[in-house]
């Protein structure tokens, strides 16, 4: 093998090593927040704060997934069935009872 031959393959693979290493990061957890109002509120700060404080910050070593049931109970259903769906790690629910019961019958196949 020549000198550019062995050039060539090496500067090629150090050209696709970022590419592998990104590709075998962990993914982040995920958190799905779901909140019955119709509207923002004040939980999602607060949320985000006491994340904060055990070390964990949005978009760095934690993604947030928010979903609002617009006051609307008959979307919470929908909302819990997609986040167990897709697994996310766990499931923040603000004014809704019925998030949890729902979480845990989707989970437990019921």
């Amino acid at each position: 093998m020549g000198r550019r031959e062995f050039l060539g393959i090496l500067s090629g693979t150090a050209a696709a090593w970022p590419l592998s290493a990104r590709a075998q990061q962990p993914a982040l957890p995920v958190i799905g927040y779901v909140n019955l109002s119709p509207a923002r509120s004040s939980m999602e700060a607060a949320l985000r704060q006491g994340l904060s404080e055990t070390g964990y910050s949005e978009g760095q070593n934690v993604t947030i997934e928010y979903h609002w049931a617009e006051g609307n109970r008959d979307r919470l259903s929908a909302i819990v069935a997609d986040l167990v769906r897709r697994r996310v790690s766990v499931i923040a629910a603000i004014q809704c009872n019925q998030v949890a019961v729902a979480s845990f019958r989707l989970a437990n196949g019921q």
